[in-house]
């Protein structure tokens, strides 16, 4: 398991999470696809103990349910101090908002801030499952 050098941060795990603090509403109506973004998604790299901060662009049809919106930002806030690689954040991210909405189609596509010198964007399609 790879260490952070020098100054470490404390983080905590993954259980931190709160994917029970999402709530949905009932959808009715025709298909229609629906995007939320938000600029200020932030949790610690485990490898350097710095912030990965991030801009997350979530991307759904829905079958029967939407998610709250609240509940959502409160959802992402609760990564902010959990010690997550960029990729498994996304993948943790689409599966959790797939396990809550059982969309039709979803992606979630996370673009982090420029680390290193280094730009990286992860995102997961339904469609490509």
């Amino acid at each position: 398991m790879a260490k952070a050098e020098g100054l470490t941060l404390e983080f905590v795990s993954h259980e931190h999470i709160k994917t029970d603090i999402m709530e949905t509403f009932p959808y009715e109506g025709p298909k229609q696809k629906i995007s939320y973004v938000t600029k200020e998604f932030s949790a610690v790299c485990p490898f350097s103990g710095l912030p990965d901060i991030a801009t997350v662009e979530v991307i759904y049809v829905p079958a029967k349910h939407c998610v709250e919106l609240k509940s959502l930002k409160y959802y992402f806030v609760s990564y902010r101090n959990v010690g997550i690689y960029q990729e498994p954040a996304t993948s943790r991210i689409y599966k959790d908002l797939v396990n809550l909405l059982k969309p039709e189609f979803l992606e979630v596509k996370m673009t982090y801030a420029t680390r290193g010198g280094i730009d990286a964007v992860t995102s997961i399609r339904s469609d490509q499952q």
